[in-house]
């Protein structure tokens, strides 16, 4: 599913802006800047600001967002250029780059590192361990190229002081099999001197800060920058730079890399004679030039692995060889300190290219046959300086921006290239397209004879003393009437311009101001064939081959070495034809302030870098004919919900079929184009107008989708709880089937067991027949009971409903209720043969006075009235009346209560007193016992009430 953003952040691509105008342009690149949205597209080029802030979009999750994606699917990310050159690349075979361009500071290094980050990612599935270790030794190369080719500068802490260009080989399945590196234009100036605010190479200081104390000691080199003239602007200055920690890590890669510890060693031992060689002062003694600090050419000359003497004599003197004859002709102080620059430059040079050299070597495709493993492709990725104009520019920033003119000239040549091819591969018609061919000012410097490195060659070679001056005198005669040429001669006028040392150029991207100080003597670049000889003859065999030059004789003859500016303008050549076979993809980078601010955008500074880079030109090619183009699949997986022809799926007879139908429908078919594979639309309001359809009607999908989803989850739930159920029910079942088919097993021979089952362990019942449990063991109890009772006759039976009631009555009440023994009822008459006729005699008496049938209770009791008084007393209950006796006078009554009166009106408690036991009971446990008229079960605890009077 594509995935674009709104509005609100701008327009993801500047070709679908309304209008194309610069205000617009900026206005766009402002508001995604601040909005956080560092990338935009201009078709298949990418505008990266530079956001000077740590940013999560990087990480492993956008690397699988933007895999196998296409450029619109996904918002603009460096991932999907890399991503787009990696799919040409395998799909079609096809062999691409990606250039990288901006200013110092613009994020060049950086984005380079994502991209290659990107491609180690989406490589090797399979994990192959030669493939890991070459995709290890290419991520490790950029970390040692930054050590030795970056440096501090004022506009950016880590910026390439030189020009990179990176291929990675890959095989028939699309994964890295090694590589090439060519870097181009090392600004070994900055060696020996640096701006203030700015240092030279990391190097230096990782190996002055980092390296361990037996390292420097056997150097020679302290830990102070300060201490060596070359380096010491920049030890000065407090930086966040981790030197330290950088010099272990760029020991480590070399180590991975393959470099061994006497290469590691030789690189050290050079960086520390360049940092010696700062420290030689030169001194006069009457017509001897003298080196006055002699000790230092002793470090030199042990570091180099070559004698005190002949380190001194090449630093002094110059050999000259005058046909047969050889001279040693003595160097003034002045050259000699000319020569100590140009050879502590042209060592740490020879050092930078003998390192891309080696790194070459370990990464290079070895024994590759294309005829067994296939068609090697490559992928191309250029790293190299933006244009460049500085309140003093020189011969670095002409060749500097030299390569962008080379580069923007190749820029609009192939995407016109690629429009036009694009447009005859889908049958659209093509239309000329106006722009400006920057080729004239590309002839202005390079051109046999009348070009400017033609005239700064011609003048390097001329006899006797060469200045500057005679070199821009050349210009003025050669270049006199060209249009985008100038200087002070030829516009007297023009006060921006000195005399006799200012030139212009009108470049595309604005006028330059040269100074030709210094053009001439970089140009020739000249280093003494001393030097060379003394280095190659050195007994440390790896600056043997760094130097292999210095093997010629002196009396030798050679050719005239080539010019700085001819070996460059070669090297563009050579590199504008490589990228031209090519399919190239572009990062323009910008960079938003000056003080690396992550909030601050500014418009004019940010105005100059549109301009120069070309990126208003770029927008207008690509609008000039249709502003986008989409795959008739992919556009109508994207759109056909908006015609009801094509949603959900059409039935037309092809998918252009389709796409037309859609358009057609939504009135579009005039803005349009059909190719063989693409749709072509002109204007960007077109498909902004497609994108709002588009958003309203994913709307209404979404919520028919969530209707259809819900309603699902909702019948897969309602399945599973009918499911649950129905197990549910089942397990129930089987449950209560196997209790009653255990509780039937253990209780089918009750009848014939003596004690009727009463030993039988009741099985635990499911949670859901516990009551079902409690009923059944009822039944059991009642039926048990039954079985112990249906023998006995009537009078037992009477006792056993009274010690039941007696039992359900005084339950908790007393430990002992006397139920083993049996119940008398009439006691008085029968535990005390003395008193038992006096008992008698009254007992008959009360029977013929109040007639009643029998005796049901009788027994001596002992009352505690309401002043806990305690007296004897004796109770008679018949069926009729309830009398209180007194046997201390021959049972004489003293009162005499039906039993219809006896009910639970407020009554006051009184013990009774049988034998051993007491207890209380309450007159609403006695009430039963009184209504069933069977009061003989209170044999040994009787509870008296008596109705207050």
């Amino acid at each position: 599913m594509a995935e674009h953003e709104s509005l609100e952040f701008g327009k993801a691509d500047f070709v679908l802006l309304d209008n194309v105008s610069l205000e617009e342009f900026m206005a766009n690149l402002k508001l995604r800047f601040e909005k956080g949205r560092i990338y935009t597209y201009i078709g298949e080029v990418v505008v990266s600001v530079n956001p000077y802030r740590a940013m999560n979009i990087y990480g492993r999750d956008t690397i699988e967002q933007y895999k196998g994606r296409e450029l619109y699917e996904r918002p603009p990310h460096l991932f999907a250029i890399a991503d787009a050159a990696y799919k040409a690349m395998k799909r079609r075979n096809k062999d691409t780059c990606i250039v990288i361009s901006g200013e110092s500071g613009a994020g060049k290094t950086e984005a380079s590192k994502y991209i290659m980050q990107y491609i180690a990612a989406i490589t090797n599935p399979g994990q192959r361990a030669e493939v890991e270790r070459v995709k290890n030794m290419l991520l490790k190369s950029n970390c040692v190229l930054e050590a030795f080719g970056n440096a501090k500068t004022n506009r950016n802490d880590n910026s390439s002081r030189f020009g990179k260009y990176m291929d990675i080989n890959f095989d028939f399945k699309g994964d890295p099999i090694g590589g090439h590196i060519n870097n181009y234009l090392l600004e070994k100036s900055r060696v020996i001197f640096q701006q203030e605010g700015e240092r030279s190479f990391h190097s230096f200081y990782q190996m002055v800060k980092g390296g361990p104390e037996s390292l420097l000691r056997s150097l020679h080199v302290s830990k102070d920058p300060t201490a060596f003239n070359y380096i010491k602007v920049g030890g000065h200055i407090k930086s966040s730079i981790d030197d330290g920690g950088d010099f272990k890590a760029v020991a480590d890669a070399m180590k991975v890399i393959g470099f061994t510890a006497d290469e590691l060693q030789t690189v050290y031992k050079v960086l520390a004679t360049i940092l010696h060689l700062g420290n030689l002062t030169f001194g006069v003694d009457g017509d001897t030039t003298l080196i006055e600090n002699s000790k230092v050419v002793a470090v030199i000359g042990d570091l180099l692995a070559t004698k005190e003497e002949n380190v001194e004599k090449a630093l002094l003197y110059r050999t000259v060889a005058t046909g047969r004859d050889v001279i040693d002709k003595q160097h003034t102080a002045q050259e000699a300190s000319y020569g100590r620059d140009a050879l502590a430059k042209a060592m740490y040079e020879r050092m930078f290219c003998w390192i891309v050299g080696r790194i070459n070597d370990v990464i290079e495709v070895k024994n590759y046959d294309a005829k067994v493993h296939g068609k090697n492709t490559v992928i191309g990725v250029l790293d190299i300086y933006g244009f460049e104009i500085f309140q003093n520019n020189s011969f670095e920033q002409f060749c500097i921006n030299y390569c962008n003119e080379k580069l923007q000239q190749l820029f609009i040549q192939l995407v016109l290239r690629q429009e036009q091819e694009e447009y005859q591969r889908e049958g659209i018609p093509w239309k000329h397209i106006d722009f400006f061919n920057n080729q004239i000012i590309v002839d202005l410097v390079e051109l046999q004879h009348k070009g400017i490195f033609s005239v700064l060659d011609e003048a390097c070679m001329n006899v006797g003393k060469v200045t500057d001056k005679v070199f821009l005198q050349g210009l003025n005669s050669k270049l006199a009437n060209h249009a985008h040429y100038t200087s002070r001669k030829l516009s007297p006028t023009d006060k921006s311009l000195e005399f006799d040392r200012d030139f212009r150029v009108r470049h595309y991207a604005g006028n330059v101001v040269y100074s030709v100080v210094g053009f001439i003597d970089k140009n020739k670049d000249t280093l003494f064939q001393d030097f060379k000889r003394l280095l190659y003859n050195s007994s440390n065999p790896v600056l043997k081959v760094m130097w292999p030059e210095g093997k010629l004789k002196i009396t030798e003859v050679t050719k005239r070495p080539l010019t700085a500016a001819t070996i460059f303008k070669n090297s563009m050549i050579a590199l504008v034809e490589n990228l031209a076979c090519k399919e190239p993809y572009y990062v323009r980078c910008i960079k938003p302030n000056d003080v690396k601010s992550p909030l601050l955008f500014e418009h004019e500074r940010c105005r100059h870098q549109v301009e120069y880079l070309g990126l208003l030109e770029n927008v207008r090619v690509r609008r000039a004919g249709f502003a986008n183009r989409q795959e008739y699949p992919r556009f109508l997986q994207r759109y056909k919900m908006i015609s009801e022809f094509t949603w959900p799926n059409h039935d037309l007879p092809s998918e252009k079929e389709a796409v037309k139908k859609l358009l057609q429908g939504c009135g579009f078919e005039q803005d349009v184009a059909y190719g063989k594979t693409k749709v072509f639309i002109r204007t960007p309001r077109t498909l902004f107008c497609l994108e709002e359809q588009r958003t309203e009607m994913v709307g209404r999908i979404v919520l028919f989708l969530q209707k259809v989803w819900r309603g699902t989850i909702a019948r897969m739930r309602y399945r599973r709880m009918r499911a649950a159920a129905i197990i549910l029910r089942a397990y129930r079942r089987f449950k209560v089937k196997s209790y009653i088919k255990d509780v039937n097993r253990k209780f089918k021979n009750v009848r014939s067991m003596k004690d009727h089952g009463k030993h039988v362990k009741w099985p635990t019942p499911p949670k859901v027949l516990r009551r079902f449990e409690e009923a059944l063991r009822s039944f059991y109890n009642r039926w048990w009971a039954w079985m112990l009772i249906k023998d006995m006759t009537p009078e037992e039976k009477l006792r056993i409903r009274a010690k039941g009631a007696t039992l359900e009555a005084l339950k908790d009440q007393r430990p002992d209720l006397g139920l083993q023994r049996t119940w008398e009822g009439n006691y008085l008459k029968r535990d005390s043969p003395d008193t038992a006729s006096s008992f008698t005699l009254v007992s008959s008496e009360l029977q013929r006075k109040d007639k009643f049938m029998r005796v049901l209770f009788s027994c001596n009791v002992r009352k505690i009235n309401r002043f806990h008084k305690a007296e004897d007393r004796a109770v008679l209950i018949t069926d009729r009346h309830l009398y209180k006796m007194d046997p201390l006078k021959q049972y004489k009554p003293m009162k005499s209560i039906p039993l219809y009166n006896v009910g639970s009106s407020p009554l006051y408690y009184e013990p009774c007193f049988h034998g051993e036991n007491g207890c209380f009971l309450d007159s609403q446990q006695c009430v039963p016992a009184f209504t069933q008229n069977t009061l003989a079960f209170y044999q040994n605890c009787v509870y008296v009430t008596y109705t207050r009077i």
